[in-house]
């Protein structure tokens, strides 16, 4: 007898049919969706040639990859991560030594090499949890340093938000407002995919207005290869990309805490974070290599997962085969390509302000005590770095003849770190509280 969709429990999704798997799979792509293809978008809006097709293509070959590294056990779908959207800002707007003459596919390979050494981190970590045990380590990456490095994250991006919504105030506010509306009043499906409902409804009304050029989507053809960046390796580029991996690696510690809890499965102790780190590090390793952006276990899937109550990992893998069906249509990356730039500004007002609001409240539920000095000093000395050096480009330093820039979201992330690991006082532990490290969480909405 099959069991009732979104009533009962289902840990195989084949007691469903064939059909309704199908159907659940693409119901994860379209959750997914919006997010993933939005930061190449975004990246792109910041002058760096960040290609969808190929970001799809390695959202989905990451997703099954993490499955092999997971024993095919957790249900989670690895989307594009927003955490380093501001190392992707921080690279294109490098002027300093050889940074000054570099085209945007140059500095887009820098970048990319960032982002594998950024991936490689996960390894360590990941090496650390399975010898000296997750509490021991985290000891080292509290709220009161993962916290701010998002809330900056979000706010150094501001600027790039205004300067695409500027373009038409109108369009913009039409995504602002739908997106809203979808996650505060939406039910469903329609609350679970917000960003990419503001970008088909403010679509839509740029169509009937006559604000979009169709040129470049009439000349792709209809199948094609991925656009394929090899990655390049600089200490300034792996300088900018690699602390960000300091959140990214709390975002992916919230997720599988949300998705054990969601499905009743304790993911951390089995098959063990060491395996989840070690599957998202590699996926997000492997992307930045061939030219994809990080990838990230993604909130929107969980969402998922809970509304349909089908937690079969399958679903998730049918999802991930889609994906990499899609990357091969460049028709359809001219299509995402042809969203006015105003849309794009009006999405971003909303993410990048959640972003930094996610921060806020990874400190507040982790109950950071900010009335004691050495916590205050921390977030006080990350806040005046990552914004203050960021406005002035930050800090270059001559390594023999290289010149090496330290961003002011590198400067934060360091100075955090070190601050908490010499200032006494560190009473931090890790899942102490119900909602412990489950907020750092930049995929879901």
């Amino acid at each position: 007898m099959k069991k009732q969709l979104g009533q009962e429990a289902i840990y195989d999704a084949r007691e469903l049919g064939i059909p309704r798997m199908l159907v659940l799979g693409l119901q994860h792509l379209f959750a997914m969706f919006g997010a993933t293809v939005l930061v190449p978008i975004l990246v792109q809006g910041y002058g760096l040639p960040l290609s969808i097709q190929t970001t799809l293509l390695f959202a989905g070959l990451g997703t099954l990859l993490f499955h092999v590294c997971t024993k095919f056990k957790v249900p989670a779908f690895l989307g594009s991560s927003f955490a380093y959207l501001g190392g992707f800002a921080a690279v294109a707007n490098l002027d300093a030594g050889k940074y000054a003459t570099m085209t945007p596919d140059d500095k887009l390979a820098y970048a990319l090499g960032g982002i594998v050494i950024a991936g490689l981190l996960y390894l360590v970590l990941a090496l650390l949890f399975k010898v000296l045990g997750a509490w021991k380590v985290m000891r080292f990456f509290p709220p009161v340093v993962t916290g701010p490095m998002i809330i900056m994250i979000g706010l150094n991006l501001a600027g790039s938000a205004i300067n695409n919504a500027s373009t038409n105030w109108a369009l913009a506010l039409v995504a602002i407002v739908v997106i809203i509306v979808a996650n505060i009043w939406g039910k469903g499906m329609v609350k679970i995919i917000p960003i990419l409902l503001g970008v088909v409804v403010s679509y839509v009304v740029a169509l009937v207005t006559g604000q979009v050029d169709f040129t470049a989507v009439s000349e792709a053809s209809i199948i094609g290869l991925q656009k394929i960046t090899l990655a390049r390796f600089d200490l300034t580029s792996i300088l900018v990309m690699a602390p960000i991996a300091i959140a990214a690696m709390m975002e992916h510690i919230g997720d599988v805490s949300a998705i054990s809890s969601t499905t009743g499965n304790n993911f951390i102790s089995d098959p063990g974070l060491h395996r989840t780190l070690v599957g998202d590090g590699l996926a997000t390793a492997l992307a930045g290599m061939f030219g994809g952006p990080a990838n990230t276990t993604y909130g929107e899937n969980t969402g998922v997962l809970a509304l349909s109550r089908v937690y079969d990992p399958r679903v998730i893998r049918l999802a991930a085969i889609y994906a990499i069906i899609l990357s091969f249509s460049p028709k359809f990356d001219a299509l995402v390509n042809s969203i006015p730039a105003a849309i794009v500004g009006g999405v971003s007002f909303i993410l990048y302000g959640m972003i930094s609001a996610v921060g806020v409240r990874n400190i507040v539920e982790n109950r950071v005590d900010l009335t004691k000095s050495r916590n205050l000093i921390i977030a006080a000395v990350m806040f005046v770095s990552g914004l203050g050096f960021s406005s002035t480009g930050g800090i270059t330093f001559m390594i023999g003849d290289a010149a090496v820039t330290l961003t002011g979201l590198a400067i934060a992330a360091l100075a955090g770190v070190l601050l908490n690991a010499l200032l006494p006082g560190n009473d931090y532990e890790f899942g102490a509280t119900e909602n412990a490290d489950k907020s750092a969480d930049l995929g879901s909405y």
